[in-house]
């Protein structure tokens, strides 16, 4: 049993792309929560020899009971599989089951909800690090279903920073700078050239992490990044919102709806380019979104889903030449493919896509993408007064080791963060 075991666990390691990240495979799979339990807009961060639990759930449209698998894979720095028997950072077993799950209630949308409480007592991670969570049918790693990125960090620096103004001109109104130390304890001896690495997360987001910082200083035990070009993030804007906690009762993003008999569509007042509009401050999630409703108990089984329609309106009525044009948040994964752009429609002089969303609270934005280069930017303008959350990872591999450790996390926000300043 033991050997089976193994094998299928050593199958699971060699069988996975070069690089994962996270992404749903299955058509039928809505609504992927991965986070702290009781907090939806936390990353999924656990640390290591603690209790903290985390919370993964999943729909499943097909309405019926399957047997879902997870597991754990190691990645490195880049998010990339190490070659690490299972067995080494796995306490307990390499597949387990996801036995939690509930038919939909209430709601006029049939689905099956699935979900688990992370790290079970039967299969837990034992290395800090990067870890790849993968769902898949029936045990077998064919049938993948969705992955989801998993950090793990043992506390061994601190961490702390501020928000600043860039020091250059054409960015001192419009990106804001992280000035941060990093004080490294447990370790025995390092490198911060060759072992220490820094990645910059702005509101949860890998599709634009900073990576490869190197430190300005080096002082004893305590890196401190204070460079005039590193650490720089465009501030863009307060998101978007779509407020989706009721179907009944129309938010003020809502335009109108239909109402079938089995099904409910919505739609949302146009958008238009926000880049050249005054900044004005209300709170958002920062990108995030929140499975939540109104009129049920729970809203992981009871909550509802739509046909949402979202539309944009092109400069003058006519598209932006040269790009194509993306609908972006966490509940897109950041992801600018073919589900997500926003097609032209010459009837209307619009630019229109449809998606099926569960209750709930949504944060979104656009984002452009040059169809020669590759430039991306966004509709939303950029002012240096914007909310933003930021979280910083350390990463340390000594020499004989054979992955990156996650050794630290700090976050820093920048109105709370931000030398004289207070809101």
């Amino acid at each position: 049993m033991r050997i089976f075991t193994w094998m299928a666990a050593l199958l699971i390691s060699v069988n996975v792309q070069a690089q994962l990240t996270d992404s749903v495979y299955l058509s039928n799979i809505h609504s992927v929560r991965f986070h702290v339990q009781h907090n939806q807009q936390s990353l999924p961060m656990y640390r290591l020899n603690t209790s903290d639990k985390l919370f993964l759930g999943f729909d499943d449209m097909d309405a019926n009971i399957k047997s879902y698998y997870y597991t754990f894979v190691l990645c490195d720095y880049n998010w990339r599989p190490v070659n690490l028997n299972p067995f080494d950072y796995i306490k307990g077993f390499t597949q387990n089951r996801i036995s939690n799950y509930r038919y939909s209630s209430i709601a006029l949308t049939r689905y099956t909800h699935y979900h688990a409480i992370l790290p079970d007592q039967n299969a837990m991670p034992t290395l800090s690090g990067n870890y790849i969570v993968k769902v898949y049918l029936d045990s077998d790693t064919s049938k993948l279903a969705f992955t989801r990125r998993l950090l793990v960090v043992d506390q061994k620096a601190t961490v702390t920073g501020e928000i600043v103004q860039p020091f250059t001109p054409n960015q001192f109104n419009t990106h804001q700078k992280l000035r941060f130390s990093a004080l490294i304890k447990g370790v025995n001896s390092f490198s911060a050239a060759q072992q220490v690495k820094v990645v910059i997360l702005q509101n949860n987001r890998w599709d634009n992490a900073m990576r490869d910082i190197p430190p300005t200083f080096v002082r004893g035990n305590t890196l401190e990044y204070n460079s005039e070009n590193i650490g720089i993030f465009p501030a863009g804007k307060e998101f978007r919102w779509l407020d989706l906690r009721s179907l009944r009762l129309q938010s003020d993003r809502i335009d109108s709806g239909a109402y079938h008999r089995n099904s409910t569509e919505l739609f949302m007042k146009t958008d238009v380019d926000r880049s050249a509009q005054r900044y004005v401050y209300f709170a958002d999630i920062n990108g995030s979104y929140w499975i939540t409703t109104y009129e049920s108990i729970n809203p992981f089984w009871q909550g509802d889903y739509a046909t949402v329609h979202f539309s944009l309106a092109g400069p003058g009525g006519k598209p932006f030449e040269g790009k194509d044009v993306f609908l972006a948040g966490q509940f897109t994964d950041y992801q600018m493919s073919e589900r997500w752009r926003m097609k032209y429609n010459d009837s209307t002089g619009l630019y229109e896509n449809k998606t099926f969303l569960k209750q709930g609270y949504y944060n979104y934005l656009y984002i452009t993408r040059d169809k020669e280069t590759g430039a991306t930017n966004t509709l939303e303008g950029n002012y240096f007064e914007t909310e933003n959350s930021y979280t910083i990872l350390v990463y340390y591999r000594g020499f004989t080791d054979r992955h990156d450790l996650l050794i630290g996390m700090g976050m820093i926000n920048s109105r709370n963060d931000r030398p004289g300043f207070s809101f």
